[in-house]
């Protein structure tokens, strides 16, 4: 069956959002304020965690969104962005800004609401979004923009069919995003009942000196831990890019433990003629600069620009003890910072951060229920690697009808 020419004025309206005054953003309340960057690039809804802005004063009733709104953003605040889609996760809690459209007026008899978010994030509709763009730093679109856009428009029997294969893709994601959030709280909670409670396996029998167990030290990050400096080739240079050693900046930080791939990948050479060293699997990054104080674990040899640190225990300190022990001691850093003192991580930063090391023993039995965990994260992130494949090799082969369901 010939699919229809259709243009989307014809199928839903675009709602602009509501001005919120600048006066009432506040670190933290009830209502979260969307902004683009809410938006996962490739689409659906992207928690900005302590970047988060929330809005502390009236509300509007008609611009506080419900679950399962469809919005889509109108600015691109970072490149990808614009005309990204996303779903609200849950009622009463965001809110509807005013650089976002929400999806209105949906004809349900022609248009598929689930078949409506993935066509957003097609090649097709953000190029014809981002064609019809103004501005030149920072580009903007406009609801009557995006009502121009025109698709080719299956059957909505075949619609709904698409739309469920590729949600199950992402029903399948989502299940093992919440179980890695699951699996990394459990190392973090079986940490601070160890070594910062104390409670660990055989504390009621342990003398405590100065409140530390014997045979236990508190040293610096700096003195505990190899920090190890990164760099860039020069960008001008082609031989030195787009080659097997993936490279990690700040950008390429994620929320899980591991990180898998970079958004850039450098040569041999571009290796030689830099400052980084390839550095191992296992090794830790935290980035200095940008989203500071992010922690990620390589889970494939990386290298790593100027913008980052990477760390490596000395002694019996292993990884999984050092992630978990740096996590617990940025966030106390973070928590007491002021001002401009956690912008950016230099090398006496470490120096203030506090680590106890507990003797190779405590080391180890840690390590006996946490590497198990950690590697259960890794075949998760690889899992859903997997699969976001799958679905971005289906999603315009469906969308264009080159593969029937």
């Amino acid at each position: 069956m010939k699919w229809a020419s259709v243009k989307f004025s014809e199928l839903f309206r675009v709602k602009h959002g509501y001005a919120f005054k600048s006066k009432f953003f506040d670190s933290s309340g009830e209502f979260v304020l969307l902004t683009p960057g809410s938006f996962h690039e490739q689409g659906g809804y992207r928690d900005q965690g302590e970047k988060t802005k929330y809005f502390t004063g009236d509300i509007p009733n008609a611009f506080l969104l419900n679950e399962g709104d469809l919005l889509v953003a109108m600015t691109e605040q970072a490149p990808g962005l614009l005309g990204s889609s996303a779903w609200i996760p849950e009622s009463n809690r965001f809110l509807h800004n005013q650089r976002l459209g929400r999806i209105v007026d949906i004809d349900e008899r022609r248009l598929d609401k689930r078949f409506l978010y993935y066509l957003f994030n097609t090649a097709g509709v953000r190029g014809q979004i981002a064609g019809s763009a103004s501005g030149t730093k920072v580009r903007h679109t406009a609801p009557e923009r995006i009502g121009r856009v025109e698709v080719k428009l299956p059957p909505i029997q075949a619609q709904q069919s698409i739309a469920a294969t590729l949600t199950a893709y992402d029903d399948l994601m989502e299940n093992n995003r919440r179980r890695m959030e699951l699996l990394e709280e459990s190392v973090r909670l079986l940490y601070r009942e160890w070594f910062v409670h104390l409670r660990f396996p055989g504390h009621e029998h342990t003398r405590l000196t100065h409140g530390i167990p014997k045979g236990w030290n508190r040293k610096t990050a700096y003195d505990a831990v190899d920090i190890l400096s990164g760099g860039t080739p020069k960008t001008t240079n082609p031989d030195f890019w787009d080659g097997e050693i993936p490279f990690y900046t700040p950008k390429d930080a994620v929320d899980g433990i591991w990180v898998m791939s970079c958004e850039r990948t450098i040569t041999e050479a571009g290796l030689k003629k830099c400052n980084s060293r390839l550095f191992q699997k296992e090794t830790i990054f935290i980035s200095a600069r940008g989203t500071v104080g992010k922690l990620n674990m390589a889970q494939r040899p990386m290298a790593m620009s100027q913008s980052c640190y990477a760390l490596v225990g000395k002694d019996h300190v292993s990884q999984s003890f050092l992630f978990s022990a740096m996590q617990e001691a940025v966030e106390a850093l973070r928590q007491h910072a002021v001002g401009a003192v956690f912008d950016a991580i230099i090398m006496d930063t470490f120096k203030r951060i506090s680590l106890l090391v507990p003797e190779a023993r405590m080391v180890r039995l840690f390590d006996d229920l946490a590497r198990p965990i950690f590697g259960q994260l890794e075949n998760l992130a690889l899992h859903n690697q997997k699969l976001r494949a799958a679905r971005d090799l289906l999603l315009p082969r469906l969308m264009s009808g080159e593969i029937a369901v």
